[in-house]
This record gives C-alpha cells, sequence and structure tokens, in this order.
C-alpha cells in the first residue's frame, strides 16, 4: 500500500487501485485482446468472482512501484512491439493518475488468440 502525506492528511492507495488501473491501461494497447490469471488458483477463483486486476501483480518497496502483466497478443501482431507498448502505456498511466515512479513494468505472453472477425 502506498502511502502520502500532505496537509490535509494521509492519502492510502491500496494495491487493488493500482492493479485496476494498470489492467485498464494494457486493455487500451493495441493488440492486447485479453490478460490471463498468473496461475490455475487465480483463474479458478477468477470464474467465482470477477477481479478487475486479473493479469496484474504490484509490488511496493516504499519507493517505487513494480507491475507484472500477464497478457494475451492478437494473433498476427509483432509481440515484441505490441509488448513493449503495453509496458510503457502502462507505466505513463500509473504515474500520470498516481504520481509515484514506476520503477518496473514486466510483460509476460501468456499465449496468442485470433480475435473474431464478425
Amino acid at each position: 500500500m502506498s502511502r502520502t502525506t500532505n496537509q490535509l492528511g494521509n492519502i492510502y492507495i491500496s494495491h487493488r487501485a493500482i492493479g485496476t488501473i494498470a489492467h485498464q491501461s494494457a486493455l487500451e494497447s493495441y493488440g492486447v485482446v485479453g490478460l490471463a490469471a498468473k496461475n490455475i488458483f487465480a483463474g479458478i477463483s477468477n470464474v467465482l468472482t470477477k477481479d478487475p486486476t486479473l493479469g496484474v501483480e504490484v509490488h511496493y518497496d516504499g519507493q517505487a512501484i513494480s507491475i507484472d502483466l500477464y497478457i494475451i497478443i492478437e494473433y498476427g501482431t509483432r509481440i515484441t512491439s505490441v509488448a513493449s507498448s503495453v509496458a510503457s502505456n502502462v507505466r505513463f498511466q500509473v504515474e500520470k493518475a498516481l504520481g509515484i515512479n514506476v520503477k518496473e513494468v514486466n510483460v509476460h505472453v501468456r499465449g496468442l488468440r485470433i480475435s473474431n472477425t464478425d
């Protein structure tokens, strides 16, 4: 949890809030068709409850944020370009929204999917 102090009091930002921002930023990136669960247990739990931070792990060390993304890319796009674009887009959006430095964004490609042309 991130904590900021100002004249009026303290501001606490949860990992879930940061994860939600990263999730939406990743989905808005070109070539991303979805986010995947980190492991089988997270995938099963997502079937039971919809999680707005699926495919995102946030680590905060007190100074900077580290984000791990597990994405599914559209078949036929250049994987390295999409992953680089996702990383920079997520970094920009999180830093813009929170004002906290993002140390790293690690993008894990979990699969490729052919999008529906209909």
